[in-house]
C-alpha cells in the first residue's frame, strides 16, 4: 500500500521539525562552550589594560594562542545555531526581526574575528622581533583596538543580538517566554553599561547556552510524545 503523498509530506515535515531544534541547540551548546573557554583563557593570559607593557607575551602568551584559534570553531557553531534557528522558524519568521537577528550576528562574529586577528598579529610580531615589540606603539594601538571593538562595538552587537531573538521567540513561541523577558534585560545590561562591567562577555553564551538546553530537552520531549502516539496507534 503505497503512502499518501500528503502523508509523506506530514512525515518530513515532523522529521525535519525534530531535526532542526537538536542541530540548533547541539551548535549553541557548543559555541557556548568554546566562548566561554575564549574569554576565559584571554582572561588569564591578557591584561585588561590595554596600555599595558606587554609583558604578559613572553609569559601568558600560549593562552592566548590558544583562544585566538579557538574563535573560528566558536564562530562556526554560532553560524550553524543561527542557520538552524532560521529553519526552524520557517514561514513564521518576521522579514524585519530576521534582518536585525542576522545582521546583528555576522556584524558580532566580524567584530570577535578581527579582534582575534589583532591580538593574534600582536603575538605573530613579537616572536620575530621581542625587543622592539614590547611597549611599543604598534603594540599599545593593536590591543587598543581590540578593547575597544569588543568592550564598545561587538558586545552592544551581541545585546541587538539577544533583544532581537528573544522578540523572535515571543512571537514564534520557539522559547519560554520567561527567557525572552530575561534576554531583554541582559541586553540592555551590555547595551547601556558593557564598558563598565567587566563579566559582560560572559553574557551572550550563557544566554545561548539556556535557550539550547531548553531547545534540546524540549526537542527530546516531543520526540518521546511521537514515539508513544505511534506505539499507540
Amino acid at each position: 500500500m503505497k503512502a499518501h503523498p500528503a502523508m509523506l509530506q506530514n512525515g518530513t515535515l515532523t522529521r525535519a521539525d525534530l531535526k532542526t531544534p537538536k542541530a540548533a541547540a547541539l551548535a549553541g551548546i557548543v559555541f557556548s562552550v568554546l566562548l566561554i573557554a575564549i574569554f576565559w583563557l584571554l582572561r588569564i593570559s591578557v591584561p585588561a589594560n590595554p596600555l599595558e607593557p606587554g609583558a604578559w607575551l613572553a609569559s601568558n602568551s600560549a593562552a592566548a594562542v590558544l583562544a585566538v584559534n579557538l574563535v573560528p570553531f566558536a564562530g562556526i557553531c554560532f553560524l550553524w545555531f543561527i542557520g538552524a534557528l532560521r529553519d526552524r522558524l520557517g514561514q513564521r519568521e518576521d522579514r524585519f526581526f530576521a534582518t536585525v537577528f542576522f545582521g546583528s550576528a555576522l556584524l558580532f562574529l566580524a567584530m570577535l574575528f578581527a579582534a582575534a586577528a589583532a591580538i593574534g598579529a600582536v603575538i605573530m610580531v613579537f616572536g620575530a622581533e621581542p625587543d622592539e615589540m614590547l611597549n611599543s606603539t604598534t603594540l599599545h594601538l593593536a590591543r587598543a583596538f581590540a578593547y575597544n571593538l569588543m568592550n564598545i562595538y561587538a558586545i552592544k552587537m551581541a545585546g541587538v543580538f539577544m533583544i532581537s531573538t528573544s522578540t523572535v521567540a515571543i512571537y514564534t513561541g520557539f522559547a519560554p517566554r520567561w527567557m525572552a523577558i530575561l534576554g531583554y534585560g541582559l541586553a540592555l545590561i551590555l547595551l547601556l553599561g558593557s564598558y563598565y562591567i567587566t563579566w559582560g562577555f560572559v553574557v551572550l553564551p550563557l544566554w545561548v547556552l539556556l535557550i539550547s538546553i531548553h531547545i534540546l530537552a524540549d526537542n527530546f520531549r516531543r520526540a518521546g510524545l511521537a514515539a508513544e502516539t505511534e506505539r499507540i496507534e
